[in-house]
């Protein structure tokens, strides 16, 4: 009795399947069947294609989005038009006219937007970056400096599983943790670079720069910055692939502080200070302070370049 339940059982099972198939069509079952077979078969086969970036009506989606350049190694040798190829509508972004509350941009103006070196209205955050006035005067910004990777599965720049002891396994400096706010860059390595606090501790000064800078500038002096990096600390900097130092140190000498502070504290988007490497400068200090002891002595090795 049993026996001849389950066979009528998986009999039921198996028609149910093989009438599913012929409705459907294609599919993991079988053949296709029915009115969707005789269009199917009018549609000449699609040509297997070689996933290559640049090229997005060559794949499908899944295809690309699981292509090797966005992991490593291959993410390192990407240029902007292997990411632009695929990813050109970024360049057409722009923010809102107003806020879902109904705020116009035009009415408001955020702090940064109160430096000297920040020209125009509110614009899309890669354009900013990348095209902007000062941006093409003082940065050298590609796509891969932020965008390090894209692991689908964990959602974050590229896998950062844990091994079978549990340690972390990442290409981070530092071995940042897994799933850095779960973004699709790392934060703490890109943006922390440019929009940290303003290191006053570091520098044995109290206060806000707003405050500090006044007994600092004049109409002959008007960078405070250089009251003390022009000869005395920090004199190998900003010799890194992603900036132009030199244009950097011209238009700090000639403007205002907004140039340096811009970059190390006027547009802080976190509580933090990035920890820049400590390049050694003629009669440089033999003490190494205690912020400072950690800090490595070269910038990351894709960052770097021919110092002074």
């Amino acid at each position: 009795m049993r026996s001849a339940l389950v066979i009528s059982v998986a009999s039921g099972l198996f028609l149910a399947i093989a009438a599913l198939n012929g409705a459907i069509g294609p599919g993991s079952f079988g053949a296709p069947g029915g009115a969707q077979a005789a269009e199917t078969a009018q549609k000449p086969a699609a040509k297997p294609v070689a996933a290559k970036p640049g090229d997005p009506a060559a794949v499908d989606y899944l295809r690309a989005q699981w292509n090797p350049i966005h992991f490593k190694p291959a993410i390192d040798k990407a240029t902007d038009a292997d990411c632009l190829g695929c990813h050109q509508e970024i360049g057409k972004a722009k923010p809102r006219d107003a806020s879902p509350a109904g705020v116009k941009a035009a009415d408001t103006q955020a702090w940064y937007q109160t430096l000297d070196t920040y020209e125009g209205a509110q614009a899309d955050f890669h354009w900013r970056h990348i095209s902007s006035p000062f941006a093409k005067q003082v940065m050298n910004l590609s796509c891969t400096f932020c965008h390090q990777g894209n692991d689908p599965r964990e959602e974050s720049p590229h896998v950062t599983a844990t091994d079978g002891k549990g340690a972390i396994q990442t290409a981070w400096e530092r071995n940042e943790p897994p799933f850095t706010l779960r973004k699709m860059v790392n934060p703490s390595e890109t943006c922390l670079r440019c929009h940290g606090a303003f290191p006053a501790t570091s520098m044995g000064l109290e206060g806000k720069w707003h405050e500090l800078r006044e007994g600092m500038e004049s109409p002959d002096a008007p960078n405070g910055c250089l009251t003390c990096h022009a000869d005395q600390f920090r004199l190998v900097r900003h010799q890194v692939n992603y900036l132009r130092p030199d244009a950097i140190e011209k238009l700090a000498a000639a403007g205002s502080s907004d140039t340096c502070f811009g970059c190390h504290g006027g547009r802080a988007w976190y509580r933090i200070s990035y920890p820049y490497p400590r390049h050694d400068w003629k009669d440089m200090p033999t003490e190494i302070p205690d912020w400072a002891k950690d800090r490595p002595k070269q910038s990351d090795a894709r960052f770097l370049t021919k110092t002074k």
